[in-house]
């Protein structure tokens, strides 16, 4: 154990500490990391391996209900001798970044929770896809988590600034940043969201160099990178999911290579709210924007004041 830990540096905050009065003899601790039968949480007492109680195992209905990294728990007393903690329950989470399991089409996988910033990043190489970035925006906005566009390995792009303004237009409400793992100055751009107690999150598909950023700003390796392949598709690097502090304050969750999120785990509203404004201004409630007479949408895309690609998008998740 590793003395005396102060969790607000974690994350904690009111709405935790009030809803842990309900467990009165119990600890609060954060999920820092998962594994494949246990947990490795921060509590007063230090960072210590936790498994859950067999009362909470009977109690889970589905997947989504067990601890995940960021979650906050309820943990008996400081294990004796060497033996792990015991995670009781798991508090109600604030955000929830999550996607359709792998098999089920119905049930939700939790990726991380409690999260504040979602970095979304992706790079400006072959990876590089509005299509893409749309999906990742939708799924960070129905997290309720504040996302942030990165473009990464802008030092490799030729027409950075006609890139930098394209997305732009497809993430309103959203800040882009760009960023490379050569300069000292990406990471300051990163800091300017990170504060004690914030936490943030990176998705994106392997390769784009979220590890690498997460180095730069711990200072250390803390993760492994690994070069990018020849067909530019990245390796994956990150086997799990795990909550890391930042000497600068804040802390950060890096999250394996993800190539999609299931339909269901998206938010429409915010990532398209051009589109959804253009809707209301159709003849006819029920128009499905194809040949209606009237249609706003249409009209909007013979004008070029909507973009057929990103319509064709909005429709593919919606």
């Amino acid at each position: 154990m590793n003395g005396e830990y102060d969790l607000t540096l974690y994350g904690a905050h009111e709405y935790f500490y009030t809803e842990a009065l309900a467990y009165p003899d119990l600890q609060m601790a954060r999920v820092i990391a998962q594994y494949k039968e246990l947990y490795k949480i921060a509590a007063a007492y230090g960072e210590v391996l936790a498994e859950i109680s067999g009362k909470l195992r009977y109690e889970v209905k589905n997947i989504c209900e067990y601890p995940v990294t960021g979650d906050f728990v309820m943990t008996s007393p400081a294990p004796a001798h060497e033996g792990n903690a015991v995670i009781h329950a798991v508090l109600p989470r604030k955000t929830v970044l999550g996607r359709l399991s792998a098999g089920n089409a119905k049930e939700q996988q939790i990726i991380a929770a409690n999260i504040d910033i979602i970095f979304i990043c992706v790079s400006l190489n072959s990876n590089y896809s509005l299509n893409r970035i749309e999906r990742y925006l939708s799924a960070a906005w129905n997290s309720a988590a504040q996302p942030v566009v990165v473009l990464t390995k802008s030092d490799m792009c030729h027409d950075l600034e006609n890139k930098l303004q394209e997305v732009s237009l497809i993430c309103p409400g959203a800040d882009v940043i760009t960023a490379t793992n050569k300069d000292t100055l990406s990471c300051e751009k990163l800091r300017a969201y990170l504060k004690p107690g914030v936490t943030a999150s990176f998705i994106g598909s392997s390769g784009v160099g979220k590890s690498t950023l997460i180095n730069l700003l711990a200072g250390k390796e803390l993760l492994e990178t690994q070069s990018i392949r020849d067909d530019e598709k990245g390796r994956h690097t990150t086997t799990r999911r795990e909550l890391f502090l930042l000497p600068g304050g804040g802390s950060v969750i890096d999250t394996p290579g993800m190539r999609e999120f299931g339909v269901e785990a998206v938010d429409l509203s915010k990532t398209f709210s051009d589109i959804d404004e253009l809707v209301k201004r159709c003849r006819f409630a029920d128009c499905a924007h194809a040949s209606e007479p009237g249609c706003a949408v249409q009209k909007a895309i013979a004008s070029g004041e909507l973009d057929k690609r990103r319509f064709e998008s909005y429709q593919k998740l919606k």
